[in-house]
């Protein structure tokens, strides 16, 4: 290593970053560290991109160009067929509509695990 590298310190061994956050415990098994709401705190005002996918078609962009108020698309999806929620373009649940105070809502149904 060079005396520039930042990795060369006499002395010190390497910890990960979350080695680093994690409060010594000694109640606990080693590397396990509790986690509350509490910790998630420095993300709650984190604005996310929510969007749910009724469903999807295909056309040309001459008939696209014809819509207008009122016209009927149909999509790809049987009425009670569970829709996709996306957060930031990220596929993450599945869900069914459901209907709460007058407005449209989702419900999430299953959630899908990162691969």
């Amino acid at each position: 290593m060079s005396a520039s590298d930042p990795n060369d310190v006499a002395g010190t061994e390497e910890i990960s970053f979350e080695e680093m956050l994690a409060p010594n415990r000694a109640d606990g098994p080693v590397g396990h560290v509790e986690r509350t709401a509490g910790d998630l705190e420095a993300v709650f005002d984190v604005h996310v991109r929510v969007s749910v996918v009724l469903g999807r078609t295909k056309m040309p962009v001459s008939e696209l160009l014809r819509l207008d108020t009122g016209t009927v698309i149909e999509l790809d999806r049987q009425v009670g067929e569970a829709v996709e929620i996306f957060i930031n373009e990220r596929l993450v649940a599945r869900g069914e509509i459901v209907l709460v105070e007058n407005k449209l809502g989702v419900t999430m149904t299953e959630i899908i695990k990162p691969q």
